[in-house]
């Protein structure tokens, strides 16, 4: 008996932990690649894995609002004056497909080099895929930059309110030092 109740455990944890750790969507995984190609492609300066990626009709607007074409992507690869890539991290949330176009949505993190500092900046971006001549290349590309929170030091000292203690609502609740005195239970309040 002991024996079949060991089992019967031992299977369950083990069906349990196949079960926690499914895998994601075939759609999903898809694009991650594509996204992953395209990160490392923007970190090695690779012209040609871009070109593969990137249709010739892309439209890119940055978390900044500056739009560019696939061929303005690929010069500011080689661009030495301004900020210098340092590592490019996307991950693909959800895939959307309609016949031959896909929408994918996920998050980025991005580390530039200005000046000698690091700067990190996170936020979520939408790409739109195309799927033509045996291959998914982006017609459309967004990003939007996601406002980091201002640490509790750094935030400026709230100013004391100047309204009336205690708060207030007539025929609700008459403050802490009403002048008025309390109803009594089934009575009428007060009029004003």
């Amino acid at each position: 008996m002991k024996s079949v109740f060991l089992s019967l455990v031992a299977s369950a944890a083990l069906f349990s932990s196949v079960a926690g750790a499914q895998p994601q969507p075939p759609e999903i995984a898809q694009f991650q690649k594509l996204e992953d190609q395209w990160s490392d492609a923007v970190a090695k300066r690779d012209q040609y894995q871009l070109e593969l990626l990137m249709s010739p009709i892309l439209v890119n607007i940055s978390a900044s609002g500056e739009v560019t074409t696939r061929n303005q992507q690929i010069a500011q690869l080689y661009e030495k004056a301004g900020p210098q890539l340092v590592s490019m991290e996307q991950r693909v949330v959800n895939v959307r497909t309609f016949e031959d176009m896909a929408v994918v949505d996920g998050t980025y993190i991005i580390k530039w080099k200005i000046n000698a500092q690091v700067q990190e900046e996170r936020g979520i971006f939408t790409h739109v895929f195309q799927h033509a001549r045996g291959n998914w290349v982006c017609v459309h590309s967004q990003r939007t930059a996601v406002v980091e929170k201002v640490d509790q030091k750094q935030k400026p000292a709230s100013k004391k309110s100047t309204a009336e203690l205690p708060f207030r609502i007539p025929l609700i609740h008459e403050g802490a030092q009403s002048s008025q005195p309390a109803p009594a239970p089934g009575a009428d309040p007060p009029s004003p």
